[in-house]
């Protein structure tokens, strides 16, 4: 399977974005495929039957692009970055972060992979990281990011340790914000207008540690031209404030997603209720 990767990963990216398209649209034809996409979109008031056409195809080049990304020579994987918006963030964040590190929020939107990679290769990082249960998965995917420099530590409680070093030590860490939490380590918050339990871990860092929080993506650019990548600020916020930092970091990525809906990962069951988490509260902000 790893070789017939490779191979694919030579494609140039609009030939393996019309595959992954292709692919994605054939997968709409699974009923529970298409009723998961088309529940959650309406979940969000983003239902229309062209966005879920898109949100098909975009998931089918999500998977298409990840051999380019992950065994393509470094050079060709960052030269499919077009173009880059709000760096300065980034530059103003190292320059006037008073040591406190910086926090980058990564929705599940666009290519977050080559964003992962792109930003590593230019600001040292640590994230969290869960192996796939396929060992050679695992090392595909581990070994095209760690040669962009990036660093990962298990979501344990020695990794989350070292995350809090890192940002004490005035380093960043990338952390994907919109994941389904377990229970105890998540509050419930209205995301994209609807009730979901979203991990409570980035906002407990960012406000024990004053960090500075950006928001990341790398939205894809339509015909295989490429990614265009995005630094965003938060607005001020009441220092030690986790909670209005959640609701006010939530709205943001809202706001993102609402702007590329068909490229968010649509796929995923956000909005469930674990069994083992109570429900929302109805007076829920």
């Amino acid at each position: 399977m790893l070789f017939f990767l490779r191979l694919f990963s030579w494609l140039p990216l609009p030939v393996a974005h019309a595959l992954g398209a292709t692919l994605g649209l054939l997968g709409l034809l699974r009923r529970r495929h298409r009723a998961l996409l088309r529940d959650n979109l309406k979940l969000a008031h983003l239902y229309h039957p062209f966005c879920l056409f898109r949100a098909g195809m975009e998931l089918g080049k999500g998977l298409a692009e990840l051999p380019l990304i992950w065994l393509a020579p470094l050079p060709r994987v960052f030269g499919l970055i077009r173009e880059v918006r709000g760096w300065e963030h980034v530059e103003a964040a190292s320059r006037n972060g008073g040591g406190h590190g910086i926090a980058l929020l990564a929705p599940h939107l666009g290519c977050w992979e080559i964003c992962g990679m792109f930003i590593a290769s230019r600001l040292p990082f640590t994230a969290l990281y869960t192996p796939p249960r396929q060992e050679w998965v695992h090392s595909m995917m581990r070994d095209g990011r760690e040669r962009a420099g990036l660093k990962t530590v298990p979501p344990t409680t020695g990794g989350v340790r070292a995350l809090l070093a890192r940002l004490k030590g005035g380093e960043a860490t990338f952390i994907l914000p919109d994941q389904s939490a377990n229970r105890g380590e998540g509050q419930w918050i209205r995301f994209l207008g609807h009730p979901a339990y979203l991990p409570s871990l980035p906002y407990r860092l960012i406000a024990s540690t004053g960090a500075v929080p950006l928001l990341v993506y790398a939205e894809r650019l339509s015909w295989g031209r490429g990614f265009r990548l995005h630094v965003e600020p938060l607005p001020a916020l009441p220092e030690g404030d986790q909670e209005t930092l959640a609701r006010v970091a939530s709205l943001a990525m809202s706001a993102i997603i609402r702007r590329h809906p068909e490229q968010y990962l649509w796929s995923y069951r956000l909005f469930r209720h674990h069994g083992e988490v109570p429900p929302p509260p109805e007076d829920l902000p």
